[in-house]
């Protein structure tokens, strides 16, 4: 479709038709020139879907996005494709060096933080087996240490007792020991 913004109204011929085109439109305050369209046929009709009359042709206006459809070049002035035009345009004044080099540089950072990632992984998964080796550890030397506890415990309980006897069955003897070797918990 072929869009012409317009600030006026356009005559429609009543006789004989007869192209007329203002020479200019009018926007705000620049002026643009605006060719006829190619396509003078009787039996086109217009965008809005109403009939044109004899060689005259429709103006509308639409915004971008609007559901009229993209631009259509068969209708573009002088036989110029727009499309193609702004193509050559951007492909002329665009450099993709540097948004090839920016990506290869985004693509090589990416690769150094997955594998700083996946070494952190390895790491952590070190550190957490080391960790329950020691918790194993530390849980058999609280073992051991209670065993130990309570075979002093026992032991002590034993001599106390044989302690008791021997002062009970052999009296003078016992005093006479104690007196030469005195007990160091009499300090």
């Amino acid at each position: 479709m072929l869009y012409y913004a317009t600030t006026g109204a356009l005559p429609i011929p009543s006789g004989k038709p007869q192209y007329q085109q203002p020479s200019y439109y009018t926007s705000g305050d620049s002026t643009y020139s605006v060719s006829p369209p190619e396509d003078l046929d009787a039996s086109v009709s217009s965008a809005s879907g109403v009939a044109s009359y004899g060689n005259s042709y429709s103006v509308t206006t639409s915004y971008a996005g609007s559901s009229q459809g993209e631009y259509d070049s068969t209708g573009s002035a002088s036989g110029v494709d727009l499309n193609e035009y702004m193509q050559e345009r951007f492909a002329a004044t665009f450099d993709p060096l540097p948004l090839d080099k920016c990506t290869a540089k985004q693509a090589q950072t990416s690769g150094h933080l997955n594998a700083k990632h996946r070494e952190l992984l390895e790491l952590q998964a070190k550190a957490q087996a080391r960790l329950a080796k020691t918790r194993a550890r530390f849980a058999q030397g609280l073992e051991d240490a209670r065993e130990v506890r309570n075979d002093l415990e026992w032991t002590q309980k034993k001599v106390a007792s044989l302690k008791a006897k021997a002062s009970k069955k052999h009296s003078k003897e016992y005093t006479k020991a104690r007196e030469r070797y005195p007990s160091p918990d009499m300090y």
